[in-house]
């Protein structure tokens, strides 16, 4: 399939969290007002502000589809994990303020009792976004995208703030207002862990880092190869959800340039069936005698 297919099945998947984040955010911002329930409004607020999350993997996922030009030569696959990257920073904004209004309603010693219809109304909303959350994070997995993933996470985290509010409503019916601030403590640490989660992967990615087990599987493919004597070095890097391979080969230094090229094409053709590798740049040295060189070294 197209990468570029791929990345605009992600777009459908920020769409369903940008309509699910309007609409919830609008019912809970008036359920809020007529049933006087401050959690309920929060819970509103906090979704207004992942609208921004969502449209910033959008536009990600729009930049990533651009093709190749001079500055770019590999495309603008990263723009999707730039995308990842600042929808970690609106999620750890978001679990900060949970955690710092859960304090503060502590030391404040409020305790109100809203009406019991906006527990019932937060389930419901946390029901939809947990069914929001289980398709984008379907789909993600599908076409390997971390831009969306990320926006995934954005929605259990969503879902789980708006169970913590109906924890916190319930709990005021039964003069326990404590649970308000313990689930709202839990919920914001967890968010909090989301983010940090994403934002490392993020990072990892952005400075070339790769998964050395994944590497060691490239490597085996490629030593099986015949006529790979040896593999002299062997880097690989992630660009957007694809993977560059830049890789040195020896080969017997008898063999024609001819030989050498058809040994290349077959590394770049077995190194192409293994998915997400977008590019593979093979670069052929001859064999060295290693007795030779250790008998010239000595002397």
């Amino acid at each position: 399939m197209n990468v570029y297919e791929d990345i605009r099945k992600g777009e459908r998947g920020a769409w369903v969290s940008i309509a699910a984040y309007v609409i919830l955010s609008t019912f809970k911002l008036i359920s809020g007002y007529l049933f006087a329930s401050s959690a309920l409004l929060a819970d509103g607020f906090n979704n207004l502000t992942d609208i921004v999350a969502s449209l910033a993997v959008l536009i990600g996922l729009r930049i990533s589809q651009k093709p190749p030009d001079s500055d770019h030569a590999y495309g603008h696959f990263r723009a999707e994990t730039v995308a990842a990257l600042i929808a970690s920073f609106i999620m750890a904004m978001v679990g900060i303020q949970v955690i710092i209004g859960a304090i503060s309603s502590l030391f404040a010693g409020h305790e109100t009792k809203p009406d019991l219809w906006s527990a019932a109304i937060a389930i419901i909303c946390a029901v939809v976004m947990g069914g929001v959350y289980l398709f984008n994070r379907g789909l993600a997995q599908q076409i390997n995208n971390q831009a969306l993933m990320a926006a995934a996470k954005d929605n259990l985290s969503d879902a789980l703030v708006s169970v913590g509010a109906a924890v916190g409503i319930i709990g005021a019916q039964f003069g326990l207002p404590w649970l308000d601030i313990v689930a709202a403590l839990a919920v914001g640490v967890l968010i909090c862990k989301t983010a940090w989660d994403i934002f490392r992967d993020s990072t990892y990615r952005l400075t070339d880092g790769f998964d050395e087990e994944q590497l060691g599987d490239l490597r085996g493919t490629i030593s099986r190869i015949p006529g790979v004597e040896r593999i002299k070095d062997l880097k690989a890097r992630v660009h957007g959800n694809h993977v560059l391979v830049d890789v040195v080969i020896e080969v017997d230094p008898q063999l024609t340039v001819l030989e050498g090229h058809k040994i290349c094409d077959t590394v770049e053709e077995r190194m192409s069936r293994i998915k997400n590798v977008m590019h593979v740049h093979v670069h052929v040295e001859p064999k060295e005698d290693r007795e030779e060189k250790d008998e010239t070294a000595d002397r």
